[in-house]
């Protein structure tokens, strides 16, 4: 192999010694899943064909293991891979009645299947049985694509292979699929030479007789194309996409921040999505650039790249000189045009077996001056839109640098991503960029195989599509409220004061549910500059903000049980008066979104229980209760407010420091042992409590948490204003 520029060669050969040939097959694709240069997040597909015992016969049988539908490479286990008799799958060729049929084909794969392996085989499955070589890999990088979709992509594959001494051969355009596998079939049966093949506005296709050297050809093969393409690049420089146009704007970060609430409430008017912003340098080059709304508009060429970001994004024509009002009129008219386009498209295409049409809000907005955002079902769908559509740009720069600089700017008369599933006519390209034709482009996105893939997914939980701040969410009762919501689906901003146990609790959210899902904040709520802060890095890491849901507070103790001026004022500083300001602060981030959002705040069975020596305590969870009523009123309709009162809640509370604790026991004569365990201590207070109340249960956080995020989810949608308790059934506390 050649030194390479660009990729390392990982390959482990004393790991890999100890691997069979499905764990090989699993290592190769885990090592070029883990690099977006070589093929993006869910891209892509790898196989082996191995001599496995048939489980019937236990005879020697020859199966191929290959990506099972929807898998990513980087994150793939054996247990991913479909397997089949690879004869018997080659012997559906001889049933095969043509394209027209193809995708009748895709329901015999499962009747292939080897063993009891219930894994999909996907739609490329043929594409890798087909081919003789015993390990495939099938990719897209960015650099291939860029040949792939480039007017002149032949003729510059022509000037590739005798560069680097390669034998590529080029495929015209054809939808993934049993047509695509017989064609490959064919392309090396007629180029016994080949060593791999370019697939027109696709991707590339290489392979190798032992795991070990299909990752290294592929490496190398992929490597080559970097240096070919990037030389190109680098040669035109700031000329790239025909100069710039526009200057990215130096508040740039902070006017993202402004927007995002706006863009992403015009874009859930079907179903709510979560929101991304990139500002990538190569991001703000192309939306900065005389041909970034041409280009734009062209839509994509790589069929991975549009199911993720949409036919095409929709760019806003704003000059960044103007103001932030007049960015959100220019996106309001863009986003009509958008949609009636988007409907247009779709009743020029659609079939009658087509599945209806999806919403037509754009998945990708592209603003010079500002950036990319993306928006989607989650965050970490909404972040990978980004990442697509970043791979789109790095498409349309590598197409546009192989332009032969003395060839005109009129399109080509034949186009070589031309074929039989397409004519030349079918395509469009600027600037040498060759997009898929709007035809193809529709026939993937409502493919009946693709509809079949969404309705495997598993079904939305009951906070997903919503960002969750939890204040407080460090420990106690906020802890699991954050833990809870997570479980529930949401993203979670994890605020407090105490940043390393905010860190603690995100990183164990982030363990279950995936790094997306949580982010830890710091926050002072009693600085307003420290709650907007808070505010605008939830935006910022979480995509919006939904559920706001405050814990925090402060109960005041002294040895004698008595309160000083200075404990009064901090009390209800805390427990009051931060509360309105984080609700108030929180409530424009809601109007700017216009969608329904929840506050949930912490009051206390004190707010209705008068005590000796905690009075400002009781007082401040009094004015709480009726701050959540007030909030309520004029907050409606958008938002609905609503608190807890629990009884004493102990057990994991900051608010009950070892001290605490001794004197509450003190005060109630409960015997207990000095020497006791902080938790011992606690859980002697909690029984006491308990018993004071008719379940005779102590309160839990968790207990608390359930109720709060009953009264923030949409399964509490017309209770606002309201008071919920959580204290075990303390007659005292007993509405009056």
């Amino acid at each position: 192999m050649m030194q390479n520029c660009y990729l390392e060669n990982r390959w482990d050969k004393n790991l890999a010694a100890s691997l069979t040939e499905p764990e090989l097959l699993r290592y190769r694709s885990n090592l070029l899943g883990s690099d977006l240069r070589i093929t993006n997040y869910g891209g892509g597909n790898t196989s082996a064909k191995a001599i496995d015992p048939d489980p019937l016969s236990g005879n020697p049988t020859q199966v191929l293991w290959v990506k099972g539908s929807g898998g990513d490479l980087g994150t793939i286990s054996t247990s991913g891979f479909a397997t089949l008799y690879l004869e018997k799958f080659c012997d559906l060729a001889k049933i095969y009645r043509g394209v027209a049929h193809e995708d009748d084909m895709v329901a015999l794969y499962p009747m292939c299947a080897f063993g009891q392996n219930a894994v999909a085989a996907s739609i490329d499955t043929p594409l890798h049985a087909f081919l003789p070589a015993l390990h495939v890999d099938h990719l897209h990088p960015d650099w291939g694509i860029a040949l792939a979709a480039a007017a002149n992509g032949k003729v510059r594959m022509q000037e590739f292979n005798r560069r680097f001494n390669r034998h590529l051969v080029w495929l015209p355009w054809q939808r993934p699929g049993f047509e695509l596998g017989l064609m490959l079939k064919r392309a090396v049966e007629a180029n016994p030479k080949c060593d791999g093949i370019v697939l027109g506005g696709h991707g590339l296709f290489s392979w190798g007789e032992t795991s070990e050297s299909c990752y290294l050809n592929t490496l190398e093969l992929i490597d080559q194309l970097g240096q070919f393409v990037q030389e190109h690049v680098d040669a035109l420089g700031d000329k790239i996409f025909g100069g710039a146009r526009y200057s990215t704007r130096e508040d740039h970060d902070t006017l993202a921040v402004d927007l995002l609430p706006f863009l992403r409430g015009r874009l859930s008017t079907t179903l709510r999505v979560i929101g991304n912003y990139s500002a990538l340098p190569e991001v703000l080059r192309f939306v900065n650039s005389m041909e970034a709304e041409t280009l734009a508009r062209l839509g994509t060429s790589c069929p991975d790249h549009f199911i993720r970001t949409k036919v095409r994004p929709l760019f806003v024509p704003w000059d960044p000189s103007q103001d932030l009002p007049q960015l959100r009129a220019a996106f309001d008219t863009a986003l009509e045009q958008y949609r009636r386009e988007y409907a247009d498209y779709y009743q020029a295409h659609a079939l009658a077996d087509s599945p209806s049409m999806r919403p037509a809000d754009p998945a990708v907005v592209l603003i010079p001056g500002v950036g990319m955002f993306s928006f989607a079902k989650s965050r970490t769908e909404a972040r990978l839109a980004s990442e697509f559509y970043v791979n789109a740009i790095h498409v349309m720069e590598g197409a546009s640098a192989l332009a032969d600089s003395n060839a005109s700017e009129k399109n080509p008369a034949e186009y070589p991503q031309a074929g039989s599933a397409a004519p030349s006519s079918a395509f469009q390209s600027h600037s040498n960029y060759v997009a898929l034709p709007i035809g193809e482009a529709f026939r993937i996105e409502y493919w009946a195989l693709e509809e079949a893939k969404i309705r495997r997914q598993p079904p939305e939980k009951p906070l997903s599509r919503r960002v969750a701040l939890v204040v407080g969410g460090g420990s106690g009762i906020g802890r699991e409220v954050a833990l809870l919501a997570g479980a529930g689906g949401a993203i979670v901003a994890v605020a407090d004061r105490n940043v390393p146990t905010a860190e603690s609790v995100a990183a164990e959210l982030r363990k279950l549910y995936g790094l997306d899902c949580a982010h830890a904040i710091e926050i002072d709520i009693t600085q307003e500059k420290s709650i907007q802060a808070a505010l605008r890095s939830t935006i910022s890491l979480c995509g919006g903000l939904d559920l706001l849901i405050n814990t925090a507070a402060l109960f005041p103790a002294s040895p004698d049980n008595t309160t000083s001026p200075a404990q009064w004022g901090k009390t209800l500083e805390i427990n009051v008066t931060a509360n309105y300001f984080l609700a108030e602060q929180a409530a424009r981030i809601f109007r700017e979104q216009g969608l329904d959002a929840s506050i949930v705040l912490t009051s206390s069975a004190n707010a209705v229980v008068p005590k000796r020596g905690s009075e400002a305590y009781d007082v401040s969870k009094a004015a709480v209760s009726h701050l959540v009523r007030e909030l309520a009123v004029s907050l409606a309709p958008l938002v609905r407010v609503n608190g807890i009162s629990p009884a004493t809640v102990i057990r994991g509370s900051t608010m009950f420091p070892r001290e605490r604790v001794i004197a509450s026991l003190k005060k109630y004569d409960i015997r207990f042992d000095p020497a006791a365990s902080d938790d011992d201590l606690r859980n002697l207070l909690a029984e006491f409590y308990a018993q004071r109340t008719l379940t005779h249960q102590p309160i839990d956080p968790v207990d608390c948490a359930r109720a709060i995020l009953f009264l923030a989810s949409p399964e509490a949608r017309c209770t606002t204003g309201h008071i919920l308790p959580v204290d075990g059934g303390l007659t005292e506390a007993f509405l009056r």
